[in-house]
């Protein structure tokens, strides 16, 4: 399995910009689909976006976070970044990276098509 690791939380203002990081190991990290996910207290894990294999020149976004977040891969880093702008306080959430089951389907929406997760970060945004 791919092990997972997320950096780059933190506090930021309403409107404020975050850039978060996944970094993969223990696997070749090119063949996987690779996803983030986010958790609000009291709520269940739900997706932000994820990116293809390989080339990742295929990305999908949950509709509250389109035109504000961007999902890129670099595939020599073996990391995934989740580049976050206009934040707003509903964006608060535990924000976590995934490595998506061989073959699975695209878009890879569904939280069980993920096979490895990382730990999390927070990020929280104030009003």
């Amino acid at each position: 399995q791919v092990q997972l690791v997320e950096s780059g939380g933190g506090l930021v203002q309403a409107g404020g910009s975050l850039t978060l990081s996944c970094k993969a190991s223990g696997r070749t990290f090119s063949p996987y689909n690779m996803g983030w996910f986010r958790q609000a207290p009291g709520k269940e894990r739900e997706f932000v976006a994820t990116i293809i294999s390989w080339t990742g020149d295929r990305t999908t976004y949950a509709d509250s976070v389109k035109g504000r977040f961007t999902i890129s891969r670099d595939n020599v880093k073996n990391t995934v970044y989740l580049q976050m702008n206009s934040l707003k306080p509903e964006d608060t959430a535990v924000y976590s990276c995934a490595a998506a089951r061989a073959g699975s389907s695209w878009p890879t929406a569904d939280r069980y098509e993920y096979a490895s997760w990382g730990q999390g970060t927070q990020v929280t945004v104030s009003s």
